[in-house]
Order: C-alpha cells, then structure tokens, then sequence
C-alpha cells in the first residue's frame, strides 16, 4: 500500500465511521518506531507507522487510523481531542477504535537502570537509592534533618 492508497482509505474511513470527511493528508512515516500513527494539531495531517500494517494487517491499522482521525475531528470541532478527555473516549469506544496500539516485535523495551548512588544520612543512617548522581549538600535528610554522604553502588 502506498500513501495515495492510504489517503483514500482514510478518507473511506472517515466518511464511513464519523460522517464527516477527512480534507487533509494521510502518509506512511517508516520513521516510528513506538506508535501505531500520530495526529498533528498544526496542519491537521495524520501519520501511520507501515510495520504496523506489515506485522498486524489491515484490521489492526483500520483502528490506530480511527483513533487518529478521533484526534482529528474532535479537534477541528472544538471538543476535548487528549486522551484523557470524556469525549475523545466516547468517540473511540463508538467507533470501535484501538486505545493502545500492539508493540510491534522486536521493538526495544525501555530497560530500568539499576541504583547506581547512595545517599546515606550522617545521623540516622537512613538511606535514599538514586539512578542519577546528585549533590548531596543540596539535600538533607527526611527523617532527621541530617547531612547526606553519597556513596557509589
């Protein structure tokens, strides 16, 4: 599928599912790697990630597009287009769009650093696990107020 195949599917799509058309621009974006497609509040186009199509098929890329033209439309209609907004959840849930797109395999997960500091107190001895370095005379500590030594893990 190309992106002129995927402009009229979009606009299908919307007319189909919203009642209302899509007047802007659909493209591929090989770019993404960790979403299923993007909306952009500026010039109003929409972006869909093509591995998405190759790894789930046309199904799974029918909902990221309905999630995307959900931004779309309640947008340009003045209405709550975030994720958290009521209406943008009532629209998805009506036109059976997909919340969350599916990871795609092989995607890198996000890895959690392990506690590399220390921040130990003089008086009490409680201790404060940090991933980042900081500076210990900017802090004190919580449950006595005394002074931090840093220490390396």
């Amino acid at each position: 599928m190309d992106d002129k195949q995927l402009q009229e599917w979009v606009e299908e799509i919307s007319q189909r599912s919203f009642g209302v058309p899509f007047l802007h621009q659909a493209s591929f974006n090989r770019r993404l790697r960790t979403t299923g497609g993007r909306y952009f509040l500026k010039n109003h186009n929409i972006e869909i990630n093509p591995a998405q199509l190759q790894t789930y098929g046309l199904d799974e890329v029918e909902k990221i597009i309905k999630h995307e033209l959900c931004h779309y439309h309640l947008h340009l209609s003045g209405k709550g287009y975030k994720h958290r907004d009521p209406e943008f959840k009532a629209l998805l849930q009506k036109v059976d769009g997909s919340r969350y797109c599916q990871s795609l395999p092989g995607a890198a997960k996000r890895r959690t650093l392990p506690y590399r500091y220390k921040l130990i107190c003089v008086r009490c001895g409680m201790e404060y696990k940090r991933k980042r370095k900081v500076d210990p005379a900017r802090y004190r500590c919580g449950r006595c107020s005394g002074v931090l030594k840093l220490h390396t893990i």
